[in-house]
């Protein structure tokens, strides 16, 4: 790096040099200095990791054999353990509704007839809510398609003023 690219020092920092320890570390270590460990770190630190993952692996078919002993014998912890592990857990679904409805009718006389199912008690609350969406959804979708296809014919009628 050349001299012209260094950034400005400040005047009180041009004949500074840092006193020996100044900064990280241990202020008694210099360069030169003996290693205070060396014969170096133990190499084998990461095996004591590896045979416990081992030691598990090998003794995990006794443990889930006492879990499910357990089980059996009435630990309620156990078994909710062992469930947990071999029967995932229920996802919810709704329910088949059937009740009146006019797919071809317009939109708000399909809401109608959902809301009119609700309260009747054919559908519940949520579903209907859910249904009221989708015909929402899908009546913007019809808007778009009518929309666009709107332009084409406008685009093919090559209208000039």
């Amino acid at each position: 790096m050349s001299q012209q690219n260094l950034p400005d020092v400040p005047e009180w920092r041009k004949n500074w040099t840092p006193t020996p320890g100044h900064g990280r570390g241990n202020p008694n270590w210099h360069k030169g200095m003996a290693s205070p460990n060396p014969h170096g770190r133990k190499a084998d630190l990461g095996i004591a990791r590896t045979e416990l993952a081992k030691l598990m692996q090998d003794n995990a078919g006794g443990v889930l054999e006492k879990q499910i002993e357990l089980a059996l014998a009435g630990d309620s912890a156990a078994a909710q353990l062992v469930l947990s592990r071999v029967i995932a857990p229920l996802k919810a679904s709704g329910e088949r509704v059937q009740f009146a409805f006019s797919p071809d009718a317009p939109m708000t006389t399909q809401i109608e007839e959902v809301l009119a199912a609700m309260a009747a008690g054919e559908l519940p609350p949520d579903v209907a809510q859910q249904i009221i969406s989708a015909i929402g959804t899908l009546n913007q979708a019809r808007l778009t398609e009518e929309l666009a296809a709107e332009v084409a014919a406008l685009k093919a009628k090559d209208v000039t003023p």
